[in-house]
Order: C-alpha cells, then sequence, then structure tokens
C-alpha cells in the first residue's frame, strides 16, 4: 500500500480546521461574553457544527492506513485531549471539555491499531456501507435511543446510562455535563467507515485522485491541524480579551 502524502485531504481538512476556529469563535462570543445570536442556535448552527466534526471523524478514519503506528498516533491524539481536559476542569470547570473530539479519535485510532489484522480481512466496500448504516442506527444512542437524530427506533434501558465509563462508550450519565462530547458510539462507525473507504479505494487503485492538491496555505494547515487544534481556543480567548479590555 502506498504510504504518500495525499494533499486534497490535508485541503479538506485545513477547511475543517478553518469552519472549526470560526466555530469556537462565535461559540466564545456567546458562552463566555454573552453575546446575543439566536442563529447560533438555529438548525442551520447545528448542521454547520456538525459538518465540521464529521469531516474531522471520517478524515482521520480515511487517513489512518496512509501512515503507520497508528497506537502511537493515537495515542498522542489521545493525550492532547486528555490535557484539554486537564486545562479546562482546572480554568475553566463551567465550560470543561470531557470526552472531547481528541479523545475519540485517539481512542479510534488505538482500537483500529489493534483490530488492524483482522479488519484487512473484511470486504471495504460492504465494511463501509455497514459501518455507516450502525453510525445512523446509533446516532441518537447519548439521548437514549437507537435512531438518527429525531427518527427514533428504540428506546435504550436506562439501566445503561449510568457511570463515566458508559458515557464515554455513548450511555450518556444524566449528571454528565461537557461542552465538546463524542462517545465512542456512535463515532466510531464513522470513523470506520473512513477507514474502510480507504482501503476500498486502495484496493481499486483510486488514491491517486487525491495526489494532487490545488490550494497550499489549506493543505499547510490541514497538515497541522492537531497543533492548530491544541493552541486555537487559548488563541481565540486572548485576542477577545484584548478586544473587550480596549473597548
Amino acid at each position: 500500500m502506498k504510504t504518500a502524502r495525499y494533499k486534497k485531504p490535508d485541503g479538506i481538512r485545513g477547511i475543517a480546521v478553518l469552519n472549526m476556529i470560526a466555530y469556537h469563535a462565535i461559540w466564545d462570543l456567546v458562552y463566555i461574553y454573552n453575546l446575543k445570536w439566536n442563529w447560533y442556535m438555529s438548525d442551520s448552527a447545528y448542521i454547520w457544527q456538525q459538518g465540521i466534526c464529521r469531516t474531522f471523524i471520517f478524515l482521520s478514519g480515511f487517513c489512518l492506513p496512509m501512515g503507520r503506528h497508528p497506537f502511537k498516533r493515537g495515542g498522542i491524539v489521545f493525550l492532547g485531549g486528555a490535557l484539554i481536559t486537564a486545562a479546562t476542569l482546572i480554568f475553566m470547570p463551567e465550560n470543561r471539555v470531557v470526552f472531547g473530539v481528541l479523545t475519540l479519535i485517539g481512542s479510534c485510532m488505538i482500537i483500529a491499531g489493534a483490530l488492524e489484522k483482522w479488519l484487512r480481512k473484511l470486504p471495504p466496500m460492504i465494511s463501509a456501507a455497514v459501518s455507516y448504516a450502525l453510525f445512523c442506527v446509533t446516532r441518537s444512542i447519548n439521548e437514549g435511543y437507537l435512531g438518527f437524530e429525531s427518527a427514533r427506533i428504540m428506546k435504550l434501558p436506562e439501566t445503561l446510562y449510568s457511570g463515566i465509563f458508559m458515557t464515554y462508550l455513548g450511555f450518556t450519565d444524566k449528571d454528565f455535563y461537557s461542552s465538546d462530547y463524542f462517545s465512542l458510539l456512535p463515532w466510531i462507525f464513522l470513523f470506520m467507515t473512513g477507514y474502510f473507504l480507504f482501503r476500498y479505494m486502495d484496493k481499486r487503485g483510486a488514491l491517486g485522485i487525491f495526489e494532487k492538491g490545488y490550494l497550499p496555505p489549506l493543505e499547510w494547515i490541514g497538515r497541522h491541524s492537531f497543533e492548530i487544534y491544541m493552541i486555537h481556543q487559548p488563541v481565540i480567548y486572548i485576542v477577545f480579551s484584548l478586544i473587550f479590555n480596549a473597548i
């Protein structure tokens, strides 16, 4: 399997990073600086937020087979999530991040790395379709149901929804709070959809379409998305503090 850097996924990730920065900047204005902006609570804003996070998670799965050492990569990303959790618990506990997107992606990388020997034996296109179907079926698991968004199929037993480990899995304890929460279920299935789609395209020799890039600045941002993620919120907070203190 080819392990060259594919530029188009970097560019797509770069676009997602810029959208993430914009979304989190508005979040700070609304929740920290009490800006009244009704649109931010609208369905359109929710679709925007979901588009950003789903792009990151899907691409993380898609790009995992491009590199080596999934345990090391996953461990670094998971540690990044742990640092964010610790920092928010210390400095802004009312807006704490527990089981955020980095914790999720790091966990998915480690799990996929541990299972890769068996995952390689599965038919990739069927596995991608099944993974996405499972994502749709379990999308509302945090709210206590099987189903996708408002289309609920079945209520799950309330006894599942207790404790921090079950919350990590996706069965959210009623007393749990996090300003950025991505549980293992349903999101690992979206991650695996990307993983298996890459395997399918690699098997078909179709990955060449991703080699050539068009926007180097976006591709650079995409290549450094982890580092940017780790520092973007403190930078936004400092900028806004300077602006509001100057007004």
